[in-house]
């Protein structure tokens, strides 16, 4: 009978779990901020079990704003913890300057987090590397300058620790290629050229598995995605394999470049950025699992899929549900009504939510689950603005802000929202005003069996 129990409760353990779903390309709302991620161009570091995201605030365009750090425990619900790096009056970090890719390393004998990052001029006339230091990984940063490694150009980088603790700066020498480059034992400056791909690839990232590093890196295309390439070696030194495609060729790495690659105790995550160079802000996060066997690097395409971090494995996202916001089950009321929406699944979602008091509502009925659980619930969405929309969401009574970013040509885009649902079909999700503004256009939600 105990064995039973223990069996019981450890599938719920597994049920309970498993529907916190990473979902590429949507948009992740912030605790803190109530607003999408602001940290791209970057990636993740983890300090004692805390994953933290450190990148570019694009929030207000392309010119520096801010370098941000951002909190997690399941690498889906983030908080806002601190600005790295701000800006300032004049110099590298002030005005109309580009400061791009921010990569965080720590240094074991110095007992200090080292930040490199892209230093440049509007017109990317200066091409230099930055170097910033923190005794904590969140905390604020001593900006330390900048300079071109070795006399030569810098632009798309990274860095690499390797097993040794010997770290390496990525750069982009758009003149000579892409380098790997020595840095010192602090981590500080750079000391020798350790390798030159005569290639022009840019947005390198560097992963060791056992005895083989992989290196991977984009094709130039400017702000446009493009299939990302990968090569091996068991030295730094070379020699290097020949380049090759790691995603589906044609898919232009599923709409992405790649910014990093990671180890989430046991599973390699691939991080990239889907660009929007209209509107950076609007720019999302492609984080997907990478298949690393031998020399061979795979990745596929996933809409969702769960990480069980403590276990350090995957698996795809489960089947969800599909309740349309215009459904009869449903309830709208304070100015809230149908609109047509060719794009939209069922050729119509609900808009006018939100607004001036009273504002309208879209309460979504006889939500689904068949055990207590968090889930991750993607929401199906328009926005017509420039800028973001919120709402508040209140599922069975709990509220929460979810941020909507613009979505274009009339195509719904994805918000994801975290909450616990309870074991039957009486949950409801209510989408009403959040401070006054208008939410946007509901097309559907997917919800996950769990």
């Amino acid at each position: 009978m105990l064995s039973i129990l223990f069996y019981t409760l450890s599938l719920l353990a597994t049920l309970v779990a498993a529907s916190i779903q990473i979902v590429p390309g949507s948009t992740v709302t912030t605790a803190g901020t109530n607003q999408h991620m602001q940290a791209h161009g970057g990636g993740i570091v983890e300090v004692d079990n805390v994953f933290y995201q450190i990148g570019e605030n694009k929030l207000n365009g392309s010119a520096f704003q801010s370098i941000n750090c951002y909190s997690s425990t399941d690498l889906v619900q983030w908080t806002f913890v601190n600005e790295l790096l701000t800006l300032q009056a004049s110099g590298d970090l002030g005005p109309n300057r580009v400061v791009e890719r921010p990569h965080v390393i720590y240094n074991d004998a110095s007992s200090q987090y080292v930040m490199w990052m892209h230093i440049d001029n509007s017109s990317y006339g200066e091409a230099r590397a930055g170097v910033a230091t923190s005794s904590s990984i969140c905390g604020d940063y001593t900006y330390l300058g900048a300079s071109q490694p070795l006399g030569f150009q810098s632009r798309d980088l990274n860095v690499f620790k390797d097993t040794d603790g010997t770290a390496y700066l990525l750069t982009e020498d758009r003149a000579n290629g892409l380098r790997i480059d020595l840095l010192s034992s602090d981590y500080l400056s750079v000391e020798s050229a350790t390798y030159l791909y005569a290639q022009d690839y840019e947005a390198p990232a560097l992963y060791k598995d056992g005895s083989t590093y992989f290196m991977f890196a984009s094709h130039e295309s400017g702000w446009a995605p493009n299939d990302n390439i990968y090569c091996t070696a068991t030295s730094l030194a070379g020699p290097w394999s020949a380049w090759a495609d790691f995603a589906t060729a044609g898919t232009n790495t599923f709409s992405s470049q790649t910014a990093a690659v990671v180890n989430i105790n046991g599973v390699v995550m691939y991080q990239g950025d889907r660009w929007e160079s209209a509107n950076l802000m609007t720019s999302t996060y492609v984080w997907l699992p990478l298949t690393l066997s031998g020399t061979t690097a795979t990745l596929h395409n996933e809409v969702n899929w769960i990480l069980d971090i403590s276990a350090g494995t995957w698996t795809t996202g489960p089947s969800e549900t599909t309740p349309e916001a215009e459904s009869s089950a449903n309830s709208w009321a304070g100015g809230a009504r149908i609109l047509t929406c060719s794009a939209c699944s069922n050729g119509s979602d609900i808009g006018y939510i939100g607004g001036p008091a009273p504002g309208g509502t879209l309460t979504f009925n006889g939500i689904s689950s068949t055990v207590s659980t968090t889930t991750t619930i993607r929401i199906h969405h328009l926005n017509g603005d420039s800028t973001q929309r919120y709402a508040n969401v209140v599922t069975n009574g709990v509220t929460k802000v979810v941020a909507f970013l613009p979505t274009t040509g009339g195509v719904p885009g994805t918000s994801i929202l975290t909450v616990p649902l309870n074991s039957g079909t009486g949950n409801t999700i209510v989408f009403e005003a959040y401070d006054a503004g208008w939410a946007p256009d509901i097309d559907r939600l997917m919800v996950p069996v769990s």
